[in-house]
């Protein structure tokens, strides 16, 4: 029987591969990149036509003030891009400048190799295992209110 560490455990997992894959992008000249900004990248990542700052605000769980404000230092680093939104003129469609897919494409390349390494330590289909129970319990999660990969503030 589970002794309540499980919740503690995946956090720490988390925490531990995020730290190395923040690492190494900072070795491969994205040291100007933070933790937080991947919850943006992984947002957009997914919004083909981009999205305004509300939206990414919501996703974020940040005032539009605050969205605006990463965008714009993501912007100036070259991640973000932002064009006319094409039915509100007063908006501004953000979307992942060619600077933040390359950053995404190491993340997850970095990603792979992580779960490789665990499939060492572990097997393969232990890993395999390990997946379907992790999406059988974002799916139960997902029955009861929406579950949304953002930052915990």
């Amino acid at each position: 029987m589970a002794d309540g560490e499980l919740p503690a455990l995946l956090a720490l997992t988390f925490r531990a591969i995020m730290d190395g894959i923040h690492e190494q992008l900072a070795a491969e000249g994205f040291d100007d990149v933070r933790p937080a900004h991947g919850f943006a990248f992984q947002f957009l990542s997914h919004r083909p036509d981009g999205a305004t700052a509300v939206e990414l605000g919501e996703h974020l769980g940040v005032t539009k003030q605050a969205a605006v404000q990463l965008t714009d230092e993501l912007e100036k680093r070259g991640y973000l891009q932002r064009r006319p939104h094409p039915v509100d003129r007063r908006s501004r469609l953000i979307s992942l400048a060619p600077r933040g897919w390359a950053c995404i494409e190491r993340v997850v390349a970095l990603s792979r190799a992580a779960e490789a390494h665990w499939a060492q330590l572990v097997g393969e289909d232990r890993i395999d295992q390990l997946s379907a129970d992790l999406h059988a319990f974002v799916r139960d999660a997902a029955t009861r209110r929406p579950v949304t990969l953002r930052p915990v503030w």
